[in-house]
């Protein structure tokens, strides 16, 4: 299937999640993502959930990684639609968020990051069963994943598609994927 066909079915799809369901998922998914090895990363990208869109409460894992992993830095995107690259910048909490005209939660005072990346939290709205992603079509992670050498997870309240058929040289590989069922490495 094509990533549009793809795009298109996979957004339907979850905005017909119930809330109960969509909250359940995301508590499933939190349960994966606490399994995850975290000895090695000092620095971790999350992205920010669009709830209108019903994208994986990363609020969730935010919240665990403070109180758990305390010494880990978290940074957040905020995106340029003028040029379609993002930057990161040190999460301050919800205080810090303002949403875009896109409606995307972004940072207004966190100090820019442009050090090392341990691991990052992808985006998507489907996945293939070799690793790779579908998104809103823009590019802006496939630009970030290319230059960094970082684990790079998807988060999938949703399994797998069989194949994404147009993918090329730009789409990045994820290395894993967590969905609310498990725990999958490409």
């Amino acid at each position: 299937m094509l990533k549009a066909e793809i795009r298109k079915q996979a957004l339907k799809e979850r905005l017909a999640i119930s809330e109960a369901e969509y909250e359940s998922l995301n508590n499933d998914l939190l349960n994966k993502f606490t399994d995850l090895d975290f000895s090695a990363v000092k620095t971790l990208h999350i992205f920010l959930p669009i709830k209108e869109k019903k994208e994986p409460n990363t609020f969730l894992l935010i919240g665990w990684l403070a109180e758990n992993h305390p010494e880990i830095k978290i940074i957040v995107p905020k995106a340029d639609f003028e040029t379609t690259l993002m930057t990161n910048h040190e999460y301050l909490g919800v205080d810090d968020l303002s949403k875009n005209l896109y409606n995307i939660l972004e940072p207004q005072k966190g100090v820019i990051h442009d050090g090392e990346v341990d691991m990052v939290l992808v985006p998507l709205l489907a996945f293939d069963k070799r690793g790779y992603r579908v998104g809103y079509g823009k590019g802006f992670y496939d630009r970030f994943l290319e230059n960094i050498n970082a684990q790079k997870i998807g988060l999938s309240l949703r399994p797998a598609t069989d194949k994404i058929d147009d993918v090329n040289e730009h789409d990045i590989r994820l290395n894993f994927c967590l969905t609310p069922t498990e725990t999958i490495k490409f």
